[in-house]
């Protein structure tokens, strides 16, 4: 972490509903000026997280401190200085695009000169000036998305808090809200968030810890938990639907550093992926289909947790 000051600090951080442990003991330390990522399949324990680090749901046990403060006391203190995107919208859809921001920051008792002033600046920096006027409710996914972004932006926090910022955008809009993100990340604005997209990971995280089972599996920047977790290459081989499971078994004797085989295509996890098509053309079989890629999260964590995170 270098000399860099902590904003968020866990330690043992444990949550429990009943008998029922959603997170389990973890540590991880979010230096101010970061983008850090939460990943990992539903019912990992993100949530459950994000909402400790909200000060919305106390720590059952363990040590959490937030812009050195403690949430259980000091909660209003540290809301004061978090954003925070929900996965879900909540936008006043009756009200103009404008105005959803002015209610926004009367809650944090901010004057009406200030919101103003910074709403037409916020308004200008998710490419929504010439929507200010209008209700919210035609306005698009993305264009929804955006003006969540502004809101939580209101009260210039320390910390911002974003749950799954894209899901549901189509790629376009998804790439406007990441050009966005990294602005405020180069702003200072540190940047705290879930995400089951992997690429959405690798572009916006410098650090990220994968969960599963409400422990962490792994900790790392996106590219150091490729090389630790994954192959250099990966290559991809599809056949015919009625020779799927015996060109598989004999792709096993390939000496591949790990092989995946899924119900449409077979993964050979290895060094040089035009070698090892070679060698399975050399095994006498000729897929339909081959790809030779770079390893990215997804190989991370079906290595992790053995499944996609969107199962």
């Amino acid at each position: 972490m270098g000399g860099a000051e902590i904003l968020v600090r866990a330690r043992g951080l444990t949550k429990r509903f009943g008998d029922f442990h959603a997170v389990v003991g973890i540590d991880f330390s979010i230096s101010r000026g970061e983008a850090f990522g939460f990943l990992g399949p539903n019912g990992a324990g993100k949530s459950s997280t994000m909402r400790m680090i909200g000060c919305v749901s106390p720590p059952t046990s363990g040590e959490l401190t937030i812009l050195g403060l403690n949430p259980v006391t000091d909660g209003p203190a540290i809301r004061a200085r978090l954003g925070v995107v929900p996965q879900e919208n909540t936008l006043d859809l009756e009200l103009t695009v404008r105005e959803n921001l002015l209610v926004y920051g009367r809650y944090f008792g901010l004057p009406r000169a200030v919101i103003r002033e910074r709403s037409a600046m916020l308004l200008d920096f998710v490419q929504l000036s010439d929507r200010a006027g209008d209700q919210v409710e035609p306005l698009s996914g993305g264009m929804k998305r955006r003006l969540v972004i502004a809101r939580s932006l209101i009260n210039e926090p320390d910390i911002l808090l974003l749950d799954e910022p894209t899901t549901g955008l189509d790629p376009q809009a998804r790439h406007i809200v990441w050009d966005r993100l990294f602005r405020l990340k180069q702003r200072g604005v540190t940047l705290i968030l879930t995400t089951h997209y992997m690429d959405e990971a690798e572009q916006l995280c410098d650090r990220l810890v994968v969960m599963d089972g409400g422990r962490i599996a792994a900790e790392g920047s996106p590219r150091a938990l490729i090389q630790r977790y994954s192959t250099p290459e990966v290559l991809e081989l599809r056949f015919d639907p009625g020779d799927h499971e015996q060109a598989a078994e004999k792709l096993r004797g390939l000496p591949a550093e790990r092989l995946e085989v899924l119900a449409d295509r077979v993964l050979i996890y290895i060094t040089n992926g035009d070698e090892a098509l070679a060698a399975v053309r050399g095994l006498g079989l000729e897929p339909l289909t081959s790809l030779v890629r770079r390893s990215t999260l997804e190989d991370v964590f079906l290595q992790l947790t053995g499944r996609h995170l969107d199962d």
